[in-house]
């Protein structure tokens, strides 16, 4: 075992336990993420959420109440190879056994001009769930943490005029017999950072083709509706210490009684349709 894993290890077990191992098992608990005999593909872009993820699970399954199998996937899209190698590096310092299969998505993708991000994003869970099927999964999990959570509710209803949120765990709709899961769904962003920083860890921070230069390139970034609401709740946290768990609360307490609209299963509902009805 290396020192930098041993270091790493370490750090998720003492210093880090309460900010990230207990999160973490809280939401595969909470939400239900693991049952025994599961075999989850845990997805690896090489960024610094989805690593930890990884090393989360591995620390999950030392202490594990049932048995359950973990593929460590890493899909290359077309990644340069210094990024690449760094995905490597990384995973062989953690102690990461990852399998990594190509697909050239971001050739695909490349000529587009409307919304190849969308486009990109929606091939790249196509293609994980493809081959994690293929390597008898029947689970895929990602590293969407509580900051982007809360983030994508609010950017939901400031741009896109909708009440939603990021699900902890989905059924996939085009591979029926297999689910989503985000185990780091209870996890904040700044401890992720602390981690980090605390074991010296550089890992890829944006990888696209379209922004393979995003690390130095703060202004691409300062303009994306992300960034703006993750400035919003900064701003707004300034004078309410509990707006960040108010706005993670606010998709768990949706009263019906007050809401004007809803859909579920892709059919609309007004307020009317019951206003009228009495017992």
């Amino acid at each position: 075992m290396e020192v930098g894993q041993e270091r790493v290890e370490l750090s998720i077990r003492k210093k880090f336990h309460k900010q990230l191992f207990s999160p973490f098992a809280k939401a595969c608990r909470t939400y239900e993420l693991l049952s025994p005999g599961d075999k989850v593909a845990v997805c690896i872009s090489g960024g610094k959420d989805s690593m930890l993820m990884a090393k989360l699970f591995q620390e999950l399954q030392r202490h594990r109440k049932f048995p359950f199998e973990l593929v460590f996937l890493v899909m290359d899209p077309g990644y340069n190879p210094e990024n690449r190698r760094l995905i490597e590096d990384n995973a062989r310092l953690l102690g990461i056994p990852i399998t990594i299969f190509e697909a050239d998505i971001f050739q695909a993708v490349y000529e587009i001009e409307k919304s190849p991000c969308y486009l990109c994003a929606r091939m790249r869970r196509g293609y994980l769930y493809s081959r994690a099927r293929e390597l008898g999964c029947n689970k895929i999990a990602l590293g969407h943490h509580y900051d982007d959570v809360i983030e994508t509710i609010l950017m939901g209803m400031l741009y896109g005029a909708q009440i939603q949120t990021m699900m902890p765990k989905l059924h996939s709709t085009n591979f029926p017999e297999m689910e989503l899961i985000r185990p780091l769904y209870l996890v904040r962003e700044a401890d992720i950072k602390a981690w980090r920083d605390y074991n010296g860890l550089r890992f890829l921070r944006c990888a696209c083709r379209f922004t393979e230069a995003c690390a130095a390139n703060q202004d691409k970034e300062e303009l994306s509706k992300r960034m703006e609401v993750k400035k919003l709740i900064a701003k707004l946290k300034e004078t309410n210490p509990f707006v960040e768990s108010n706005i993670f609360r606010s998709v768990e307490n949706v009263c019906l009684d007050t809401v004007v609209g809803y859909k579920q299963n892709g059919v609309r509902h007004s307020f009317l349709d019951t206003y009228n009805v009495h017992d």
